[in-house]
């Protein structure tokens, strides 16, 4: 199924220095090259000499290198889908399509970098005869900042891994990449780099423009992110994990951005008439969002807020769904982990209506209640469970609702529900809670982030490190770019793309 069996720095693939072994939800495990420090500055350093030469490329070969990038990755489609599944536990389905949109979303980024308007090109003629003043010429472009680290995601094995959003888009601005796999999912994640090391002999890029490096302990993590050479990071995972690489970024004696997203409970408004309504088709709804993948979405629906005089319709039809669903598997024994001390938290300060539970790498969904009081006086109640569990708060009137929005901490997504009749209520509640989140739906439901130029997957702390970025869509790219400006640089020493007539 795989050709090769450990880490791909500069063109070759290397083994050690010491090994691990995978876990997989079925089948039998297998060893896996383990990185180490030494690695990680062989890869950074053939990223950074590949630097030059690949910011160099035209936009067109660049698109042209993530195209065959994408075209590789299906020539492997049946390979992926079996390691993958087996990997996560994930079913087929969901393999294929999350391969779908990883391939789409290279393709994405090459058609908008063809086009060119990312770059943000600005010129301002010289006027010499101006007064008091002459003014230079002035030409402006935003160019590549160089090598990148990507960590692979544990609930996205391909999206948001070796070849997902955060590479795609460094790959496009013109940056070299080094990818850190993420070990719940090494055999996915080593296919997909065969992948990309196949285009990059196709298109005929440098060797160091992406590495790859497998790693099961935090050591691999840290070097990378330390790395001097190293000008950006690029992470989806938890909240603790990821603060820790941000601070570390932070702490490095040249600080780099690091383009975290970490944890969002999603919020769901569910106004009063859109609640009198339609509360039981809402519920099941919700319930059928909050329990997809087992829960094991950045956007779970994971809280809901509505009026406790309106509640019992949405509630009955809630609790007799998840009542009634199977439980699944969840990617990695530390997820299954993670999500039943989650439970153990909620349960003990809220009213259990349909209680979790999780028995290995089984999860079952829940339903938990409390009100608006000791929601926004209990911190503890408004942190992620990553997981099919779900947290009703009730509130006495418009005011509370008000309140409550007001101390949220920063979401992915928040979403109104709501009828002709609530439209005053939204309305006093949008300005609150486009501060909120960076993404607002209304009369849906969050989980699925379409791959568009619109679209933003990102917000304010702690659901991403930097409120100003989206990993999803066109302007991902624009993470791994800065502004240089060009004050009377001859044409021929300009970059090609600010060039007269090209």
């Amino acid at each position: 199924m795989m050709t090769q069996t450990g880490h791909l720095i500069a063109g070759e693939w290397l083994d050690g220095p010491g090994r691990f072994r995978s876990a997989p939800a079925t089948g039998a495990a297998r060893d896996y090259a383990s990185g180490s420090a030494d690695l990680v500055d062989r890869a950074a350093r053939a990223a950074e000499d590949a630097f030059a030469a690949y910011a160099a490329t035209s936009r067109a070969a660049r698109a042209d290198f993530l195209d065959a990038i994408a075209d590789q990755i299906e020539a492997r489609a049946e390979a992926i889908t079996a390691i993958g599944t087996a990997e996560t536990g994930l079913p087929e389905a969901r393999l294929q399509g999350e391969r779908g949109r990883t391939t789409g979303q290279l393709r994405l980024f090459a058609d908008h970098i063809r086009q060119g308007g990312y770059l943000d090109r600005r010129h301002d003629p010289a006027l010499p005869d101006r007064q008091p003043l002459p003014r230079p010429d002035l030409r402006a472009i935003q160019r590549p900042i160089g090598p990148v680290a990507v960590f692979g995601a544990s609930n996205f094995p391909l999206a948001f891994s070796t070849a997902g959003g955060d590479t795609a888009s460094a790959l496009a601005a013109g940056c070299p990449v080094v990818v850190k796999g993420h070990p719940a999912h090494p055999g996915t994640g080593q296919i997909v780099a065969e992948a990309v090391d196949a285009a990059i002999r196709a298109t005929g890029m440098p060797a160091g423009v992406f590495g790859f490096i497998h790693g099961d302990t935090h050591e691999v993590g840290q070097a990378l992110v330390r790395h001097p050479l190293i000008r950006a990071v690029g992470f989806t995972g938890s909240l603790r994990g990821g603060r820790a690489l941000y601070d570390l970024c932070a702490a490095r004696p040249e600080p780099i951005p690091f383009f975290g997203e970490l944890g969002s409970i999603n919020p769901c408004f569910l106004l009063p008439a859109a609640l009198s309504a339609r509360g039981d088709a809402l519920g099941q709804a919700w319930a059928a969002s909050l329990t997809m993948g087992a829960g094991q979405f950045c956007t779970n629906p994971g809280l809901v807020i509505l009026h406790r005089d309106h509640a019992e319709p949405f509630l009955a039809a809630a609790r007799a769904a998840l009542a009634d669903a199977a439980p699944q598997v969840m990617l990695a024994d530390g997820i299954a982990g993670a999500y039943a001390e989650g439970i153990a938290r909620i349960a003990a300060a809220t009213e259990a209506l349909t209680p979790a539970r999780a028995e290995g790498r089984q999860a079952w969904p829940g339903l938990y209640r409390t009100d608006a009081d000791r929601f926004l006086s209990d911190h503890d109640l408004s942190e992620e469970v990553f997981g099919p569990l779900g947290l009703v708060v009730t509130v006495r009137d418009d005011a509370q609702m008000q309140a409550l929005a007001q101390g949220l901490a920063g979401q992915l997504t928040v979403t109104l529900h709501l009828d002709d009749a609530d439209h005053d209520l939204a309305a006093r509640l949008m300005p609150v809670l486009e501060r909120k989140a960076g993404r607002i739906l209304a009369n849906g439901w969050p989980t699925g982030v379409e791959v568009a130029d619109a679209m933003v997957h990102g917000g304010p702390y702690p659901a991403s490190t930097n409120f100003g970025a989206t990993s999803v869509g066109t302007l991902a790219i624009r993470r791994f770019l800065r502004p240089v400006c060009f004050q009377n640089i001859p044409t021929a020493l300009l970059p090609t793309d600010l060039r007269d007539g090209e």
